[in-house]
C-alpha cells in the first residue's frame, strides 16, 4: 500500500496526465485519488495505490487558514486478510508549527475511535521529537520506532519529515522499515515498512 502526496490529476503542467490512473496501471495496483485543492484547470491533492481492494475513501479537511493551501487526511478503506483497514495519506503544512500541531490534533480526533486499525503516512514536516509528533505518541505507534532516519532533501537527507504511523499500537509488528536510495522521482526520499498485522 503507497501513499503520496502532491499528485496532479489533468493539472495543465504536467501535461494533463491523470497520474494517479498512470501510476496505477505502470505497478498494476488499484489507485484512488484524492482532491486537495482546483488547480491548472485540473486538480491536486494526494493519492493511494495498493494491492488490496479499496471499498471506500473519505476526504477530511485539516485546520489551516482561508489564504492557505486546504490540507487534507485522505482515508480509504480496505479489506487486508479479512479484517477492515483505514489506510491515510496526509501530508502537513510546512511553513508555521502552529498549523501542523492543530493538523496532527484533527488526525488523532478523527481517527480516535474509528474502531478499526489505522496507518497514517506522509510528509509530516515536522522532526521526531517536535510537537506535531508528540501528539500522536500516546496511542499510535512509528513504524520506525521514534528513531530518525533521514528523508529530505533526497539529493542528500539529514532530517526525517516523513512517517509511518499506526493505531491502535499491537494492531502491528514492525518486520522492516528503511529509507529507499530514490533520489530523482520526488524532492523526498521514501520510507518503506513492512508491518505485520498482528493475529495472522
Amino acid at each position: 500500500v503507497v501513499a503520496l502526496q502532491e499528485v496532479d490529476n489533468k493539472t495543465k503542467r504536467t501535461g494533463g496526465v491523470d497520474q494517479t490512473a498512470e501510476l496505477a496501471r505502470l505497478t498494476e495496483l488499484n489507485g484512488l485519488f484524492g482532491r486537495q485543492i482546483d488547480f491548472q484547470g485540473g486538480t491536486y491533492g494526494q493519492a493511494v495505490l495498493s494491492r488490496f481492494a479499496i471499498s471506500g475513501s473519505n476526504i477530511h479537511v485539516l485546520p489551516g487558514e482561508p489564504d492557505r493551501e486546504t490540507r487534507i487526511a485522505f482515508e480509504t478503506r480496505m479489506d487486508i486478510y479479512g479484517k477492515d483497514h483505514a489506510f491515510v495519506s496526509t501530508h502537513l503544512h510546512h511553513q508555521r508549527q502552529e498549523f501542523r500541531v492543530r493538523q496532527a490534533e484533527k488526525i488523532v480526533e478523527v481517527f480516535g475511535n474509528v474502531g478499526v486499525p489505522v496507518i497514517v503516512a506522509g510528509d509530516l514536516n515536522a522532526y521526531p521529537n517536535s510537537e506535531p509528533l508528540k501528539v500522536f505518541k500516546k496511542e499510535w505507534g512509528s513504524a520506525t520506532g521514534g528513531k530518525a532516519i533521514a528523508t529530505f532533501p533526497a539529493p542528500k537527507p539529514v532530517n526525517q519529515i516523513d512517517y509511518i504511523l499506526f493505531k491502535p499500537k499491537g494492531s502491528f509488528s514492525v518486520q522492516q522499515v528503511k529509507v529507499l536510495d530514490e533520489p530523482v522521482a520526488s524532492d523526498h526520499r521514501p520510507i518503506l515498512a513492512v508491518l505485520e498485522v498482528e493475529g495472522q
